[in-house]
């Protein structure tokens, strides 16, 4: 790819009485990589019939994108300004190496401390809102509390980036990731996201809420990916977890977990036309809302329609997904559960949910109980045929049904998914999927 000019633009931002800059500046540097795919994965579109996402038009990304809106970014500043230069125009952005969300000028990264203002320390907020000092009853308030929201305000306006329309973003070279990053699709159309690893997008300063569940919990901010209110959406061939932040090696405050992380991987707020292929998600607490809110029917419902096929769920306690409103095809997807005492449920059937989950493998651990594999939240109706469950064809409601008999599920989504590619036989799902799903594993055609 011949060099292109490269243009420099900053912004800083005022961490207390220090100043952190979140610069927007391009360094001249080369864009050559040795080893990036080539340019047919790059300008790759979404495959005619390749679930929601090819209904009513198609999903191209960038693939138009003319030699000046082609970017090989480093950095966050530079993914910045990338974006803001090419605006919605057919944009290719090239992510090489790691990119880091927390990260100074020079995309270096930097700690929590970088962010803490007014006075915060997790140690002053241990002491104030401890249950046996401050009480069980009422969320924190005063001026603590005010500066832990100040400072987790500096926090998310270096850790959320906006990605524009016709945008593709794509992870060239050796081992391309974005960590610590909230990537908000928001509001726009047309973006294909593929390639990439994405890691630990952390939030520094969890708020904790006493009235949150029997013993209270720690809620945090911020996923790897958002996708809301957007149309016509494609993210394919990459892996989402928490990398080196694991929540099973996270402290316990008053005794619940010091949750860090939300969510891996969101669609909420009337998003639709959304495919979800080929991608590895795993390691993780809360995996993917589809559809955040039941008091959400205004914005969702007759949207939300989401195809989810041949990716890996490994050791995901929840949420693979939830769905609320939406018409969502899942098929060909394995899920994997190695550790039983870490497995809630897969799939979640929430208010107005119209899911079909056909043909998927089950690979779970021995004192995995398979009748909590669907969990009813809301009175909804899903189509679960052709499922296998450790090599042997399960019928997950029945299964359900039987074992969790206070919470009966009914039969029927009353649509038929039509916007299906190839469609394995659920017993070489594992294989195929093992072979093929992930970052570093993207194609021309996309499978």
């Amino acid at each position: 790819m011949p060099a292109r000019k490269r243009h420099t633009r900053a912004i800083a931002v005022t961490l207390g009485c220090a100043s952190l800059a979140l610069a927007l500046s391009t360094p001249a540097r080369a864009t050559a990589h040795p080893h990036h795919p080539g340019p047919g994965v790059e300008r790759a579109v979404l495959p005619a019939g390749d679930g929601w996402a090819a209904a009513e038009g198609s999903t191209t990304g960038g693939a138009n994108a003319t030699p000046d809106h082609v970017y090989t970014v480093t950095d966050r500043a530079e993914l910045i300004a990338a974006f803001a230069e090419a605006g919605d125009a057919p944009k290719i952005i090239r992510i090489s190496g790691t990119v880091h969300g927390n990260s100074d000028v020079h995309g270096t990264p930097i700690g929590c401390d970088e962010y803490r203002t007014g006075g915060y320390t997790l140690e002053k907020y241990l002491a104030a809102y401890d249950p046996e000092v401050w009480g069980r009853d009422t969320v924190p308030s005063g001026p603590l509390e005010e500066a832990r929201a100040a400072s987790a305000k500096l926090q998310a306006a270096a850790v959320n980036i906006k990605v524009p329309s016709n945008t593709t973003l794509v992870g060239v070279g050796k081992n391309p990731k974005i960590i610590g990053a909230g990537l908000q699709v928001r509001d726009v159309s047309n973006v294909i996201i593929r390639n990439i690893g994405f890691e630990d997008t952390y939030d520094c300063f969890p708020q904790w809420d006493p009235t949150d569940g029997a013993g209270g919990a720690w809620n945090a901010e911020y996923d790897n990916l958002v996708v809301y209110g957007s149309r016509h959406v494609w993210v394919d061939h990459n892996t989402f977890s928490d990398g080196d932040r694991p929540d099973a090696d996270q402290p316990h405050y008053f005794g619940q977990v010091y949750q860090q992380h939300d969510g891996l991987f969101d669609i909420v707020r009337g998003a639709d036309l959304v495919t979800v292929s080929w991608n590895v998600l795993k390691d993780h607490d809360k995996t993917m809302l589809i559809g955040n809110s039941d008091g959400a029917g205004a914005t969702d419902r007759g949207k939300l329609r989401v195809t989810l096929h041949h990716n890996l769920f490994k050791d995901v306690k929840e949420r693979a997904p939830r769905v609320r409103f939406g018409q969502v095809d899942s098929y060909n997807n394995h899920f994997v559960a190695t550790r039983g005492s870490a497995y809630g449920y897969t799939y979640g059937i929430g208010a107005e949910s119209r899911l079909v989950a056909e043909h998927n493998a089950f690979t779970l651990a021995r004192e995995v109980d398979r009748a909590t594999i669907l969990k009813k939240w809301s009175e909804s109706s899903l189509t679960a045929e052709n499922n296998y469950v450790n090599g042997r064809k399960t019928d997950l409601v029945a299964v359900h049904n039987a074992g969790v008999p206070a919470e009966q599920l009914t039969e029927g989504a009353g649509w038929t998914p039509g916007l299906r590619t190839s469609v394995h036989h659920p017993l070489v799902v594992p294989v195929v999927v093992a072979l093929k799903a992930g970052a570093g594993k993207a194609s021309v055609t996309g499978h």
